[in-house]
């Protein structure tokens, strides 16, 4: 077929006409870009899950995909890691998250006296530790002591206010009575993956990061634990956020995260049991 186009206003007119079919088209054949339900091949629902987990727990939760999608096949897992107390703030800032999965309960915690959690579906889900690392074969660091002398130039953790690896480890250091005296020559980071990066690639002589960190390295070597009484229980807790989608899907991730089967995997990753 041929078109003939007089004029500005004719080729603008075919234009509008050729973009309302278009449009019509798309939405007569196309769902909504925000709905996360799809029809699975044997026609049941296929649900993607948004989980927004701390960083540290990024790892094990990859390896606890595949698992988790034997048992709900049709379901699939989107994950979203950062810092607990940045992924707090999108929750509030109100970004479309099914799951909560935090480093520290004082997230959850906030979360909750706003009321942006599903009533009874919180739950601790496993620990961890605080450690002392250096880059491997370095000697120079051997105890907490040691950052306090001229040796170590830079030390980094998470920031305290959002990172709760940086919450833990300034506590350790008040504990041990350093944190003054090495404040000057802290670097924080957005989360402890970073701390754990910036020792990696020698940008700091030292950091400070959950042990599960370290031990996902081959980089870096553990040369001291802090004491269970030099900071708060590192617990993490998870729970289904109460505007999520798929509140049934939900809660039973949730669940699942406390089986044998998860928990098992959280092992292996260096995790101990929340019962422990």
């Amino acid at each position: 077929m041929m078109i003939r186009i007089i004029g500005g206003r004719t080729v603008m007119s075919w234009i509008a006409w050729l973009l309302v079919s278009c449009l019509t088209v798309i939405g007569c054949s196309a769902k909504p870009f925000s709905d996360s339900s799809v029809i699975s091949a044997d026609g049941g629902e296929a649900i993607a899950l948004t989980v927004s987990a701390a960083a540290s727990m990024q790892d094990t939760l990859n390896a606890i995909q595949p698992v988790y999608q034997t048992v709900y096949p049709d379901n699939t897992l989107v994950y979203n890691f950062a810092s607990s107390g940045s992924l707090q703030q999108q929750i509030e800032q109100g970004a479309p998250v099914d799951v909560f999965l935090s480093a520290s309960p004082k997230q959850v915690n906030a979360l909750e006296e706003k009321g942006l959690l599903l009533q009874g579906t919180r739950r601790d889900l496993v620990k961890n530790t605080i450690v002392l690392i250096t880059l491997l074969d370095t000697s120079n660091v051997m105890t907490f002591d040691d950052l306090s002398k001229d040796a170590v130039t830079k030390l980094s953790i998470g920031e305290p206010e959002s990172v709760p690896a940086g919450q833990y480890s300034k506590e350790v250091l008040e504990s041990l009575e350093l944190y003054d005296a090495i404040q000057s020559k802290t670097v924080f980071a957005k989360d402890v993956r970073q701390v754990l990066s910036y020792v990696e690639t020698g940008n700091v002589d030292a950091g400070l990061v959950y042990s599960t960190d370290a031990n996902s390295s081959d980089q870096v070597q553990i040369v001291a634990t802090a004491p269970e009484d030099t900071h708060s229980p590192i617990v993490y807790p998870g729970a289904v956020i109460i505007d999520s989608p798929h509140p049934d899907a939900a809660t039973e991730f949730v669940k699942f995260l406390g089986t044998d089967e998860a928990i098992a995997i959280f092992t292996d990753y260096g995790f101990l049991p929340a019962s422990e």
